[in-house]
């Protein structure tokens, strides 16, 4: 049975909390960055199978931006952070200045480029660091890679491996908002995908025991 299987609305409560935790630390960053009020905010975790991945995002053939980092430790795994092309063009103008960055198509501008993958350091470094503090479990982001692609093209580069293991993965839904803004909120998922042998460490210390 797949371990993803086994947690209870319980669980999923606590990974909540633990992105809302992160997402606050994120928030912070963020705020110093565009010098502006940022919040945000987690308004659900769940379990998704492989399959509906990119329905999260709006289809396999939908363009999105992606962040996509290994995740090194005790509990090593994959961690992508997706949102549509339109709200990471607009947080990137935002910090940076640069009014025609585009990711419609390339080239992409180097600055902006670099901007994105600081966003996605804060994003991705925030909830690693509130699930390590909770866990106790000795986790570090690599240096994270950028991609615009179909959402379903972004997600198989990292599913190919773990497909043969298991057929789920946690989605972490994330909201961010200016405060005292006019404009929509920025919407994004991170996807976490725990390596095989990383299943039973997360959930061990989850309080969901081998064989429940």
């Amino acid at each position: 049975m797949d371990f993803l299987q086994r947690l209870k609305p319980y669980h999923l409560d606590v990974l909540k909390e633990i992105g809302n935790i992160g997402a606050g630390h994120a928030a912070t960053a963020l705020s110093q960055l565009l010098n502006k009020t940022i919040e945000m905010s987690v308004p659900a975790v769940r379990i998704v199978s492989f399959q509906e991945l990119p329905e999260q995002v709006g289809g396999a053939e939908t363009e999105v931006a992606a962040i996509f980092l290994r995740i090194e430790g005790e509990a090593p795994g994959s961690l992508f952070f997706i949102s549509k092309i339109e709200d990471i063009e607009k947080i990137v103008r935002q910090l940076t200045g640069i009014t025609s960055f585009q990711l419609q198509s390339p080239p992409y501008h180097e600055v902006g480029i670099s901007a994105f993958q600081e966003i996605g350091n804060i994003l991705a470094g925030s909830y690693l660091s509130s699930f390590s503090d909770f866990t106790k479990l000795i986790l570090q982001p690599s240096v994270p890679g950028f991609s615009v692609d179909m959402a379903g093209a972004i997600l198989s580069y990292g599913l190919i491996e773990l497909s043969q293991v298991g057929d789920s993965a946690i989605v972490i839904d994330t909201q961010i908002k200016e405060l005292d803004g006019d404009e929509e909120q920025m919407k994004g998922h991170f996807f976490l995908l725990p390596d095989p042998d990383s299943f039973e460490v997360i959930f061990s210390v989850l309080g969901v025991g081998e064989h429940e």
